[in-house]
Formats: structure tokens, C-alpha cells, sequence
């Protein structure tokens, strides 16, 4: 007949297996394509020929008549002399400058031009001159790749070349000026062709398959992997730094984080065109910090354990002797946390015989915004025992001092592991080689919301921002070594 008055077993809360959650991010990584300026510079000056024109013709009015006024009239006291203007422009080293977004292309020219036979009398006047060159050049890309230049040519003739011939001043600027206008087209024409042929689609082409990868954030407890996969590339401009000349493209990507096995590697898709680009460059990521329950349950019996033997004294019940053990966490509804201890009590008055039960507690793990500190909060207790003396059971998770000391066993404190799981990305991802890139990340920020209880323990979604780049740094080549034998030893 006792079993009739036995309450029945509390059923304990519904574990449920929450997997950990990381929302996909959009992320921008910087993809700079550099040029060195003296490749250039060659390029322009085997384009450009040295000889920039010649001139070998004859002018029938090199010497204007000479006239004199006579009574009113302009009598010609000398006739028009003709000649045969000879001569040569050329060109010396073509030059690239420039700072920030100004390319500057520099051109020293110098004339040799001679006027001979002048009227069967002077043999031969021969002129020298020289202009500077300077052009301010606009570069950008084309959507399909196609680099462009608008080159702003401006001159001067530092030494207009020309002669005196019968005290009269001959120029040959004006037609110095009209063939300088062609070498100022070919300019412009060449130094785009001289540009592709840099190859900055390659270069961006193969960044650009290289950039589809998997990284790895934290190599256990847990593994944590970081999938990056562009989708567009973006022109962001261009910069002369130093004798370089930077063309940089913008790669928007989808960044996905996942915990355990290595997802697979996202498959590569051929260089887009280009978009404009706007928007500020960076990197957004998931990083997980978990803390498995199993690190909690040992803490909970310990505490539990001592508070034991030092004693408790349920209020109006008086002193009760008490062993906890198999103390159980996992994660239940409603964003709680179900702890099961087996624990068996007795009160030293006799008053009730010994009883033996399974208790269960839930409660709510919270913490502040970018707190690694948390809190449980909301405990609540339910009873299953094999005895009417339940509510012994009830009544001793209610004392003071067993509810700060599962309160306090289930407070739990991130900043060891959020500072390992942190510092481990960090190292992982701030130079990374891939093949013969480097990815390099810049972690700036790092921020997180609220934990929450999962299948796999506590989890604290971190977010880190900054800023990421992949650059052409080809590995080292090793020399090749031939090994020539010596001659045959002879016996």
C-alpha cells in the first residue's frame, strides 16, 4: 500500500540539441595589383622610337624679299630667297613620376635643324633646340579589364631651335609644334597598350581563384573554420607610391564560419568584370567561444561536496545530512539550462528517515553585451524521489546556501577562453600564404552579444571586423644547382 501514496517521478526537462547557429556575413577584401614604374618606363621608351620625326625639304620663301619705301612705294631691293630646311628631333629617356593619384610622364626633346643653300649664298645655318615634355596622366580600368589613360600634355620650348640669316630671325617652332602634336597622340595611345601589356587581369585572375579558400580559425576545443568565397570585384582607384603604381580592386565575399569538421572548399569561378566601387573595405566574421558542460559539471559537484561537509540547516527544519553526486547540464527550452544532481538527505532529528531523489533545476544563463562573464539566473526546482519526503528534497535546494552555490558553480567566466579563441584567429589569419599569395587580416574590432545555450555547451558569438588584403609575394625560387663531378679518382 505505500507505493499508493508515492507521488510520481518527475520526468527531467527535454534535452534538446541546439546546433550552433553563425549567420553568414558579406565581407570585402582588398585585392591591390602593383606595377613597378621602371617596367613602365622601359616599355614607353622601346615603343617610343628615339628619332621622333626629320625634316628634309625645300622651302621657297625661307628669306622673305627685303623692300624699302621710295617716294611712297615699297620697292623690292631684294628677292625671295629659297633654301632646303634639314634637320632632326629626338627624344631622350622617357621618365615616370608622380605621387597619390597623379602619374606624371616627363619627355626631353632636342632639335638639330640647319637651313642650307640659302639663295646659292649661305651654305649652311645650322639651329639647335629643346623642349621639355610633361604630362599629367588619368588612369582607370575599363569594366572588361581594358586600362585607359587621359594624358594632359603640356610643353615648352626651353630653346626655341632657330637662325639668323641677313639679320633677320628664322623659327622653326611652328614646325617643330605640328609634329610634337603627333608624339603627344602616340603618347596617349601607347601608354594604355604599354599597361596591358603589365598583365593586371592576370594577376588579379589568379588573386582571384586563390581568394576561394578555408582557413583555419582554432584548431580544437573547437575546431573553428573560416570559408571565404568571392562573389564580384570591385575598382577602387589607384596610387603612385613610390616607384610603384598600385591599381587597387575591391573583392566582395560571403564569409561563413563553421565549428568541427573542415567544410568543404568553395569552387572557384572565372574573374567577373569589374563594378565601381564605393563602400569602405572590410572583413566581417563569426568566431564561436564555447564552454563544453562537461567543464561545468565537476565544478557544480565539487562546490556541492563542500558545502556538504561544512553542514546545512534547512530553516524550520533544523540541520540535514546530505551527499550530491551525478550532477548532469544540458540545454532545455526556452533558452535554459537543465542541471540534474542525485542527491540523498537526512535530517539529524530523525524527524524524516532518510530519502534519495533526483533533483532538476533550470535556469537562464545571461550576460551583459561584450561581457565574458555569465550569470544564471531564474533558478527553479522540481523534485523527483522514491519517498513522501520530496519536499526535504525541495526544501534543501531553497537554502541560501545551496542556491549561491550553484549559482556561483554555473557562473561562468569567458575571458580565458575568448582570449585564446581570439588570439588563436588572429594568428592564424594574419598572414596566411596561398600559394604565391598572401592573405593578410587585420583584426580591429571584436565584439559579442548574449550567450547561448547549445547542444555542444554555452555559446558566445563573437564578431570580428577589420580589414583584409591578398597581394602578389611569390615564393622565394630556390636556385637551381648544377652539380658537375670532378674528375675519376684513379686506383
Amino acid at each position: 500500500m505505500a507505493g499508493c501514496h508515492r507521488k510520481p517521478a518527475v520526468p527531467p526537462p527535454p534535452r534538446l540539441e541546439i546546433p550552433v547557429h553563425l549567420p553568414e556575413t558579406a565581407s570585402t577584401v582588398v585585392v591591390p595589383i602593383t606595377a613597378q614604374l621602371a617596367d613602365l618606363e622601359r616599355a614607353l621608351n622601346r615603343a617610343v622610337p628615339q628619332t621622333l620625326w626629320s625634316i628634309d625639304r625645300e622651302e621657297p620663301r625661307c628669306v622673305s624679299a627685303q623692300r624699302v619705301k621710295v617716294f611712297g612705294e615699297r620697292i623690292k631691293v631684294t628677292p625671295d630667297l629659297a633654301c632646303r630646311i634639314v634637320g632632326t628631333v629626338r627624344r631622350g629617356p622617357i621618365t615616370l613620376s608622380g605621387s597619390g593619384e597623379t602619374l606624371r610622364i616627363n619627355l626631353p626633346v632636342n632639335a638639330t635643324i640647319s637651313a642650307e643653300d640659302v639663295g646659292g649664298i649661305i651654305r649652311r645655318e645650322t639651329a639647335t633646340g629643346a623642349a621639355s615634355v610633361h604630362g599629367d596622366v588619368r588612369l582607370s580600368v575599363n569594366p572588361d579589364w581594358t586600362p585607359t589613360a587621359k594624358v594632359s600634355i603640356r610643353y615648352d620650348w626651353t630653346t626655341p631651335p632657330g637662325v639668323t640669316l641677313f639679320g633677320k630671325r628664322i623659327t622653326f617652332v611652328d614646325k617643330a609644334d605640328q609634329k610634337l602634336a603627333g608624339v603627344i597622340a602616340g603618347l596617349e595611345r601607347d601608354l594604355p597598350k604599354e599597361l596591358r601589356a603589365l598583365d593586371a587581369r592576370g594577376q588579379a585572375a589568379a588573386a582571384w581563384r586563390e581568394g576561394f579558400t578555408v582557413l583555419q580559425l582554432n584548431e580544437d576545443n573547437p575546431p573553428v573554420w573560416l570559408r571565404i568565397t568571392p562573389t564580384e570585384i570591385g575598382y577602387a582607384g589607384y596610387r603612385v607610391v613610390g616607384r610603384e603604381l598600385r591599381l587597387t580592386a575591391i573583392a566582395k565575399a560571403l564569409t561563413q564560419t563553421f565549428v568541427g569538421d573542415r567544410p568543404a572548399d568553395p569552387t572557384p569561378t572565372p574573374l567577373p568584370n569589374l563594378v565601381r566601387q564605393s563602400k569602405q573595405p572590410h572583413l566581417t566574421f563569426q568566431i564561436p567561444v564555447v564552454a563544453d558542460y562537461a567543464q561545468l559539471e565537476p565544478v557544480l559537484a565539487r562546490a556541492l561536496k563542500k558545502l556538504a561537509a561544512r553542514g546545512i540547516t534547512i530553516p524550520r527544519a533544523g540541520p540535514v545530512d546530505a551527499k550530491f553526486d551525478d550532477v548532469t547540464i544540458y540545454a532545455t527550452t526556452d533558452n535554459r539550462l537543465a542541471v540534474g544532481i542525485t542527491v540523498e538527505a537526512k535530517l539529524r532529528s530523525g524527524v524524516i528517515e532518510k530519502t534519495r531523489g533526483r533533483v532538476w533545476l533550470t535556469g537562464v544563463p545571461d550576460n551583459k553585451a561584450n561581457s565574458e562573464e555569465v550569470e544564471i539566473h531564474d533558478l527553479r526546482i522540481a523534485a523527483e524521489t522514491d519517498r513522501e519526503a520530496v519536499n526535504l528534497l525541495i526544501d534543501l535546494f531553497k537554502t541560501p546556501e545551496v542556491v549561491e552555490a550553484i549559482r556561483q558553480s554555473l557562473t561562468q567566466d569567458f575571458a580565458r577562453d575568448y582570449d585564446k579563441v581570439i588570439g588563436s584567429a588572429r594568428k592564424a589569419i594574419a598572414a596566411k600564404r596561398l600559394g604565391d599569395f598572401m592573405l593578410r587580416v587585420n583584426m580591429k574590432q571584436v565584439t559579442h552579444g548574449r550567450v547561448v545555450p547549445t547542444g555542444s555547451g554555452l555559446f558566445l558569438a563573437v564578431q570580428a571586423r577589420g580589414d583584409a588584403s591578398i597581394a602578389y609575394q611569390p615564393r622565394p625560387r630556390a636556385a637551381s644547382t648544377l652539380h658537375t663531378p670532378g674528375p675519376a679518382k684513379t686506383r
